[in-house]
């Protein structure tokens, strides 16, 4: 279920864990950013939506997004319970695809410190941090009945030896 504004009523609980997402299903969304910034990012939601009802998909949460964005574009990912469909749009991620969550609770303006964090977290334990994704748990109109503005933060990661054999060295 979601609520009314779109956000997801329940979202997985992957707070300081670690998620192998490998050879999930996936509704695949290519999104217009500039400078990391996502343009009309609600219109893209409602695709997402619109594209779920339209092939007969069941996402897997409701309303549940994940957003990488880059210089000039990016994409939206929706975790779906099956991956049946013809439709370009669905993909299944790579295996191994390692992911640490994070939940933030702020807004993006505040959101370096907990990236930060969580980056220092994966190098402490030998892991290479590849791309961030991020997923909009609230929305401004329904923050406040919530608990505040909440961001899941996921960072894919590898295994790296040459780091582990420093980090044991040292």
């Amino acid at each position: 279920m979601t609520l009314e504004c779109g956000c997801p009523e329940h979202f997985p609980d992957w707070d300081n864990k670690d998620i192998d997402l490998g050879g999930s299903a996936m509704l695949e969304l290519p999104i217009a950013t500039f400078l990391h910034m996502p343009m009309g990012y609600e219109v893209y939601l409602g695709r997402v939506r619109h594209l779920i009802t339209q092939l007969e998909l069941e996402p897997l949460w409701p309303g549940f997004t994940l957003t990488k964005t880059g210089w000039m574009r990016g994409h939206i990912l929706c975790p779906l319970k099956s991956g049946d469909s013809p439709s370009r749009h669905v993909t299944h991620m790579p295996s191994p695809f390692q992911l640490r969550g994070k939940l933030h609770k702020g807004d993006i303006g505040s959101i370096k410190s907990s990236v930060r964090e969580m980056q220092s977290e994966l190098l402490d334990a030998g892991r290479m941090p590849k791309e961030l994704y991020l997923s909009y748990l609230t929305c401004p109109n329904c923050q406040e009945q919530r608990g505040g503005a909440m961001i899941l933060l996921l960072r894919r990661w590898q295994q790296s030896g040459r780091l582990s054999k420093r980090i044991n060295k040292g």
